[in-house]
C-alpha cells in the first residue's frame, strides 16, 4: 500500500474512531441505543466514507497527505464537534502533545519565549526574536537577553522559519547540547551560546509579592498540575497578612482538581467548591477536603477572559462569601471536557458535564444560535443577557443575591483599561521592547533605583522619530505614566528578569490598585457572613 494511501486510511480511521467515542462510548454508560438510532449512526458513517471516497477519486487536485490531514483534522472532525458546542475539540498529534505539555507545566529545552517580528530585510519579512528567557533556565544563565535575534540553531539558519519551527529545534532530551547563534544590538559580531537542555518549568503563579504593607498579591495565569502547590508556596512566603488580592484576569482555566485544591486553601472543610452534572456519568460534588482557618479578607480580580477553572474558584469564593469578586463579568465557560485518547497521539476533548457553583448557579453562557466568532469575540451584544430579569437567581451563604447562566458577575465593577490609537501603535510596533535594546546598548545597564526621568523620555522621543513612529507632545503627555511604566518594565525585564518587569507593571496597574481599595469591603463581607451565621446557623 502506498504511503499516501496508508496515511489517508489512517486519517479516516481517526475520524471514525472519534465518531465512535463521541457517540457509542458514552451510550455504553447510559443505555443501549435503539435500533433506529444505531441504524441512523451506521448510515451517517457510511455516507461520510462514500463522500470521502468520491473526493479522493475525483477532486480536481491531487489529495496529498497535507490535504487529507486538513480535510479530516481541520474540517470533518472540528465541524462535527462545533455543531455540538463551542468547547468540544479534537487534538491532532501536535495539539495533543502541546496540551499534555501545558498540563504538566514543564518541558525539556533552553527556556525562553520567542516570537517573529517584522524585518523587511529577512526572508519572509520576519525575524525570530527572544522576548525573554525564563529565570533560572539554561538560556537565562547563559546571558541570553530580550531582543536577541536567533540567526541559527545547530548551524541551521532560521531564515524563513516561524517561531514554532525554531522552538521545536530548541527543545530536546535533557542534558543534550544545542548551539544557538544570535545577533544583539550594540554587538559587532554574532554571539554563540552553547546551551545544555534541561527541564524548564513554567509557573502558573508568575507573580506573588506584597503589593502594599500587609497586603499580598498573586497572579494565577492558568490551572495546571502544580498550581495549588504554587499558591500554597506563595501564601507561605507572605506569612501573616491583612489582606490578599488574587488576580485571575485572562486566566483561561485548566485542570479541575487544581481549581478545587486552590479553593480548599481558603474555604472551610467540607464546603462545596463545584458540582458537575451530565448525562453519561454520575453527578460529582467536589468539596474542600482539608479547609483553612484563614481570616484575612480576599479580593478576586477577574475580567471577560477569566474562564472555566478560574470561574470555579471565583464562584466558590463568592458563593461562600469568602471573597469579594471585582472586575468584569467572566467568560461563562461552564462545560466540562473529558479527554478521550483516540490513538497513541490524538485525543478528543468532549463535553461530558456542566459546572455549577455551590449555590447552584450554572456558569455556562448561552451559545445556541450563536456563531463561534460571536461566542468568543462579540459577547456583549450577541450572547450576554440584556438585563438580569431572565437570569437564574441564587443566594450566597449570607443571603446575598447572585445570578447564574452567564459567567460570574462581579460584586464590584472595575472597567477594563482602554487604550487609544497612539498606545496601540506603540505596542504593535514593539516601541518599548526595541527601545529597551537600544537604551541598554547605549548605557550598558540600569540599577534597581532607576527611574524614567525627563532625560529618558527625551531619548524615547528621539528613538520614536528614528523609527518613523509619529507622535505629538500631546500624545505623550496624555499617557505619560503608562509610557514611563512600559519603559521601566521592559528595561527591568532585560536587566533583572521577567518577574521584575511584571512587578513594575503590577505596582502601577490602576485595576490592581482599585482591587486593593476594596479590601475593607471584603472585610465587611466576612463580618456580614458571621452575623448571618449567628442569625441562621444553617448557613454555616
Amino acid at each position: 500500500m502506498a504511503p499516501r494511501t496508508r496515511r489517508a486510511l489512517y486519517s479516516v480511521t481517526v475520524f471514525l474512531a472519534t465518531c465512535a467515542v463521541a457517540g457509542s462510548f458514552i451510550n455504553q454508560r447510559v443505555a443501549a441505543q435503539s435500533a433506529t438510532d444505531e441504524s441512523t449512526l451506521r448510515d451517517s458513517l457510511r455516507n461520510f466514507t462514500n463522500v470521502y471516497s468520491l473526493v479522493e477519486q475525483n477532486y480536481a487536485d491531487k489529495m496529498t497527505t497535507d490535504k487529507t490531514d486538513k480535510a479530516i483534522y481541520d474540517g470533518a472532525i472540528p465541524g462535527m464537534l462545533h455543531v455540538l458546542d463551542p468547547h468540544s475539540s479534537f487534538y491532532d498529534p501536535k495539539a495533543y502533545a502541546q496540551m499534555r505539555e501545558d498540563q504538566h507545566g514543564r518541558y525539556y529545552g533552553v527556556g525562553m519565549t520567542i516570537q517573529p517580528q517584522p524585518d523587511p530585510t529577512a526572508k519572509g519579512g520576519t525575524k525570530i526574536v527572544v522576548l525573554y528567557p525564563f529565570e533560572g533556565t539554561p538560556a537565562y544563565k547563559a546571558g541570553v537577553r530580550p531582543g536577541d535575534v536567533i540567526l541559527s540553531v545547530d548551524g541551521k539558519s532560521t531564515e524563513g522559519m516561524d517561531s514554532a519551527a525554531v522552538a521545536t529545534m530548541l527543545k530536546g532530551p535533557r542534558n543534550t547540547h544545542v548551539l544557538v547563534t544570535m545577533s544583539r544590538e550594540g554587538s559587532d559580531k554574532p554571539l554563540q551560546f552553547d546551551l545544555v537542555r534541561d527541564e524548564v518549568s513554567r509557573p502558573s503563579v508568575d507573580l506573588a509579592f506584597m503589593i502594599r504593607p500587609g497586603i499580598g498579591y498573586m497572579h494565577v495565569t492558568n490551572f495546571m498540575e502544580t498550581t495549588s502547590r504554587e499558591v500554597g508556596d506563595a501564601l507561605d512566603k507572605f506569612g501573616d497578612i491583612n489582606g490578599l488580592v488574587i488576580d485571575l484576569r485572562g486566566n483561561p482555566g485548566g485542570l479541575l482538581n487544581e481549581a478545587v485544591n486552590m479553593s480548599d486553601k481558603f474555604l472551610q472543610k467540607g464546603q462545596i467548591v463545584v458540582s458537575q452534572r451530565g448525562r453519561a456519568f454520575p453527578d460529582q460534588v467536589y468539596r474542600a477536603a482539608h479547609g483553612s482557618d484563614t481570616k484575612y479578607p480576599i479580593v478576586v480580580l477577574v475580567n471577560r477572559n477569566t474562564a472555566s477553572a478560574a470561574e470555579i474558584v471565583s464562584g466558590a469564593l463568592q458563593d461562600h462569601d469568602r471573597a469579594l469578586i471585582v472586575g468584569e463579568t467572566t467568560f461563562g465557560k461552564g462545560l466540562v471536557q473529558t479527554v478521550f485518547q483516540i490513538t497513541e497521539n490524538t485525543g478528543l476533548a468532549l463535553t461530558t458535564y456542566h459546572y455549577y457553583t455551590p449555590s447552584g448557579r450554572l456558569i455556562q453562557r448561552n451559545y445556541n444560535n450563536v456563531s463561534l466568532y460571536d461566542y468568543y469575540y462579540v459577547r456583549d451584544s450577541a450572547t450576554q443577557p440584556k438585563d438580569k430579569a431572565n437570569l437564574e437567581v441564587k443566594l450566597t451563604d449570607s443571603g446575598r443575591t447572585v445570578y447564574g447562566g452567564g459567567g460570574i458577575t462581579p460584586d464590584e465593577k472595575i472597567d477594563n483599561l482602554k487604550s487609544n490609537r497612539f498606545q496601540d501603535s506603540l505596542v504593535i510596533k514593539y516601541a518599548f521592547f526595541n527601545f529597551s535594546k537600544h537604551y541598554l546598548a547605549q548605557h550598558g545597564s540600569v540599577s534597581k533605583d532607576f527611574t524614567v526621568d525627563d532625560a529618558v523620555l527625551q531619548e524615547f522621543k528621539a528613538f520614536l522619530k528614528s523609527q518613523n513612529i509619529d507622535y505629538t507632545d500631546q500624545d505623550i503627555a496624555g499617557v505619560q505614566d503608562w509610557i514611563k511604566t512600559s519603559i521601566k518594565s521592559e528595561l527591568y525585564t532585560s536587566q533583572f528578569g521577567q518577574l521584575e518587569g511584571l512587578k513594575v507593571r503590577a505596582e502601577w496597574d490602576p485595576q490592581i490598585s482599585k482591587a486593593v481599595s476594596f479590601i475593607p469591603e471584603a472585610q465587611s463581607l466576612q463580618e456580614h457572613l458571621k452575623l448571618a451565621q449567628k442569625t441562621n446557623p444553617a448557613n454555616h
